[in-house]
């Protein structure tokens, strides 16, 4: 009986022991296929259990956030150098370059390093050739371009100077598409103030966003900015137009100086102009507040000629310059220069929608001689000087060191434009039986739209 009675006990604790080894090979088969049945507390996870992708410059900083890698790519095309697919960039800011998605990113290892994208100059680069020039048309463009600036209108027969654009350094500029910037702009005004090049650039950006068609929807709106044609005047100080369909303003006001401009006697209409060097034309202090874009520049009328013809007196301080040395031509204008940036900075403050810029000047290209002597610019050869700009450096050194240390933006156009010699309306010139060649003046399509398309991608 004790043998059977042991029997069994040592029966029971076998099959106790054969349960306990089946549950427990249950369990652990199931937790193996499932580990998360237990609580999370056991499981702790880090960012170095993650495998990501470092960018090329090591002080970027990636974040493990799934929201902050979201992006989202840009609809219009990018064009590159070489006129094949684009290189894309990671990490750079929408207004100026066309994000990648992660894919993109992963196919290309060509990516730039945020050093190499804060270091985008829009003014070094070079020109390339581009099928899809001009972005307009010189034909139709007749309701904002001045015929006298529409070469396609003219006996020239050239017009290989239209089918170039510029590709800046260490940046990627998206094609300027009209319906675009003009929804970019909604409910804006932008503002160029300036001399005759400043007039062709509003020009050209009315027939960019137009895209060289008449509108219906454009409005003509000068009257609201006191721009309506005088009694006995060729032309008004400017223009103003709308378009309805966005509310953007475009407008041109006529400051050749940038200086203020006050006749001595009013009712006389021979009196002398007084100049005032060290005060912004009174248009743009009573309209400053209203503008949310502002392009101004000056240059070509600071000589004894110009300000002859326009009775025009140099004052500071509300008194006539009496100092030599500041009546110099080029020191008066480098004084107003610096004078009008110094003030715009310090309105900037108050007036937080606004985004200034100073243009440098336009190039000239007048060859043996001057406009009324003779000079001409025949080539018609596009790039016979080189097409790269490598400087760092502006070429307008007075513009370039009056904007440092203020928040006006410079747009810089003077070494990029030079290469263009080609690009002036020449011997087509409205003053042309004269013989008078207009090397300072371009064609329209042409080289202002460049200037746009710079002002598009900086805004």
């Amino acid at each position: 009986m004790k043998g059977t009675n042991y029997l069994r006990l040592r029966g029971r604790h076998l099959s106790v022991t054969l349960l306990t080894l089946t549950f427990t090979t249950i369990f652990l088969w199931a937790w193996e296929k499932n580990p998360f049945v237990s609580t999370p507390d056991q499981f702790s996870f880090h960012s170095s259990d993650f495998a990501v992708d470092s960018p090329k410059d090591p002080s970027s900083s990636v974040s493990l956030n799934p929201k902050e890698h979201v992006e989202e790519v840009s609809s219009q095309p990018v064009i590159s150098e070489e006129m094949e697919s684009p290189k894309k960039i990671s990490g750079a800011s929408p207004m100026n370059f066309t994000p990648s998605t992660a894919s993109e990113s992963e196919d290309n290892g060509d990516r730039m390093s945020s050093a190499e994208i804060k270091a985008c100059n829009y003014a070094r680069g070079r020109w390339v050739a581009d099928s899809r020039r001009p972005l307009y048309s010189g034909f139709g463009c007749k309701q904002w371009l001045s015929e006298m600036w529409a070469c396609r209108l003219t006996q020239r027969t050239d017009f290989s100077y239209e089918g170039y654009r510029w590709q800046p350094q260490n940046c990627k500029m998206t094609q300027f598409e009209p319906n675009q910037f003009l929804k970019r702009m909604q409910d804006k005004i932008i503002a160029f103030i300036g001399d005759s090049l400043g007039r062709q650039q509003f020009q050209s950006m009315m027939c960019m966003t137009t895209g060289g068609e008449w509108r219906l929807d454009v409005e003509d709106v000068g009257a609201e900015y006191g721009l309506v044609k005088p009694r006995g005047a060729i032309r008004p100080d400017g223009w103003a137009y709308r378009f309805s369909n966005t509310n953007t303003t475009i407008l041109y006001y006529w400051s050749a100086s940038l200086a203020d401009l006050e006749p001595l006697n009013i009712t006389d209409p021979t009196t002398d102009v007084a100049m005032h060097l060290d005060r912004a034309p009174a248009f743009m202090r009573q309209y400053l507040h209203r503008f949310d874009v502002l392009v101004l520049n000056t240059g070509h009328h600071w000589n004894r000629g110009k300000l002859k013809a326009n009775r025009w007196v140099m004052y500071v301080d509300g008194k006539p310059v009496e100092d030599r040395k500041l009546a110099e031509i080029g020191n008066a204008k480098n004084f107003t220069v610096h004078s009008i940036i110094r003030w715009l900075d310090s309105q900037l403050p108050s007036h937080p929608q606004l985004v200034a810029f100073f243009r440098t000047i336009s190039p000239r290209h007048f060859r043996n001689g001057d406009w009324n002597s003779g000079g001409n610019c025949d080539n018609t050869t596009p790039l016979t000087g080189g097409s790269k700009v490598s400087q760092d450096e502006s070429s307008d050194a007075v513009v370039w060191g009056a904007v440092k240390g203020t928040n006006v933006k410079l747009l810089d156009v003077t070494a990029l434009s030079e290469l263009r010699d080609e690009g002036h309306i020449s011997r087509y010139s409205v003053k042309a039986t004269q013989g008078v060649n207009d090397c300072l003046h371009w064609c329209l399509p042409g080289i202002p739209d460049t200037w746009n398309e710079l002002l598009a991608a900086q805004i």
